[in-house]
């Protein structure tokens, strides 16, 4: 079963601590997207509202509003818990790190369109990314940056307004993993 899989995968993000704040937001965003697959309208229903329940409880011990509408990504992350909003509309890719304070969101509530964000981006304590924004892959955004424009991948985000700084290329460079015997 597919959900299992990816609540498994999330459990080891946490190296296997269940009582991770994250974990729980985790269990509860995938759960929340699950329930949309059931086909049967009184099972689905009967499921929609455990899951508002839970997703409540979830949003007031934890402080994180994740709801299952926005996108999780694999291995995706919340480093710490407390004061994070991320709107149904947006989208995190893979292994991104979202620290306390961050807000990912709409710049503005006519426009209901929220940021999407790439594979392997950390997001500092108390950024703000809001609107119809795109983050490439592999970025850092800065403590306190508002982000209000693209960040194209491999770049660092910094400031109110955040301003895009491009990484030197010695930095995009992946790490280069080594075997025991030296050979590659």
């Amino acid at each position: 079963m597919k959900l299992i899989e990816t609540l498994r995968n999330d459990l080891r993000t946490y190296e296997g601590d269940c009582f991770a704040q994250g974990v729980w937001v985790a269990v509860v965003q995938r759960f929340g997207e699950w329930r949309y697959g059931i086909r049967l309208s009184p099972v689905r229903k009967g499921l929609s509202f455990l899951y508002k329940v839970v997703y409540k409880l979830t949003q007031i011990l934890t402080g994180v509003e994740y709801p299952c509408e926005a996108k999780m990504g694999a291995g995706t992350r919340i480093d710490h818990f407390g004061g994070i909003i991320v709107s149904g509309y947006a989208s995190i890719g893979d292994y991104c790190v979202i620290r306390q304070g961050v807000t990912i969101g709409l710049k503005n509530e006519t426009e209901p369109v929220a940021p999407k964000i790439g594979d392997h981006v950390s997001i500092g304590a108390g950024a703000k990314l809001l609107g119809d924004i795109t983050i490439g892959s592999h970025v850092e955004i800065g403590a306190n940056a508002v982000v209000l424009q693209d960040v194209p991948s491999h770049a660092i985000a910094v400031g109110i307004p955040a301003r895009i700084i491009e990484r030197k290329r010695e930095q995009k460079e992946e790490p280069r993993h080594h075997s025991p015997s030296g050979v590659q």
